[in-house]
């Protein structure tokens, strides 16, 4: 059976994804010149729900009732694999901005429909770069709009979490918008940082309670403490 998946992974699945990545990237770039906010990102809501099923990849929610689609967050997830984007993307269920690598503004395409989206590029190389990052971001939230951020900054290498930056609560903190942690488990099974395969299985998206401005605390430590905690509360031993 595992033979057959492999097969199928890489003769059937594989290049429909491709075609689709390569459609959606054309319709987000091309839409997104009338309306950056709708075109950014429902294409690819259903392009990341299409890479979950062409490789047998389920998603299960929990608490999704906990936010509401007409308020703007600041989404904060432990970063397990790749399946982590796809997984958020396709089954949130609410618009957002990424907070995501600059060095995948290079990637052909995808990289460019990015960019048209609104997507933050995140530079850390540089006072230069941090200070741009930041700047995007304010825009972004703003007007209104969510983002979403893997405050690890990369996937985990060892399936355990790893202690957050700070950016995305100081941005929380500035513009009073509450923040939604969301624990991710099952991710790094099913395509974990060293993988160049997906293994089949189930990722839960666990929603915690959004903490509200007042219940941030005095210092941006302790409401990335605070974060942290509410993640940690719903994470699995086995990744």
């Amino acid at each position: 059976m595992n033979i057959l998946y492999r097969i199928y992974h890489y003769c059937i699945a594989a290049p429909i994804v491709l075609v689709l990545t390569i459609i959606t990237c054309i319709i987000t770039i091309i839409g997104c010149l009338f309306n950056r906010d709708y075109w950014g990102y429902f294409p690819a809501k259903w392009w990341a729900r299409a890479m979950c099923f062409f490789f047998g990849v389920r998603v299960k929610v929990e608490n999704r009732n906990l936010i509401d689609r007409n308020s703007a967050y600041v989404f904060v997830a432990n970063h397990q694999g790749a399946y982590d984007i796809f997984s958020i993307y396709g089954y949130l269920g609410h618009n957002f901005k990424w907070m995501m690598r600059k060095g995948l503004h290079n990637f052909p395409l995808v990289g460019w429909a990015c960019h048209m989206a609104g997507h933050i590029m995140v530079d850390n190389h540089s006072a230069r770069g941090i200070v741009k990052t930041m700047n995007d971001a304010k825009k972004r939230l703003a007007k209104g709009m969510s983002i979403v951020v893997f405050p690890e900054g990369r996937r985990t290498d060892d399936g355990h979490i790893h202690p957050f930056k700070h950016g995305a609560f100081r941005l929380a903190k500035e513009f009073g918008l509450p923040i939604v942690p969301i624990t991710i488990n099952g991710s790094y099974k099913v395509m974990s940082r060293t993988m160049f395969h997906v293994d089949p299985g189930t990722i839960t998206l666990t929603i915690h309670e959004p903490i509200p401005p007042e219940e941030f605390g005095s210092t941006i430590q302790e409401l990335t403490q605070k974060t942290y905690d509410a993640i940690v509360s719903s994470l699995k031993d086995d990744a």
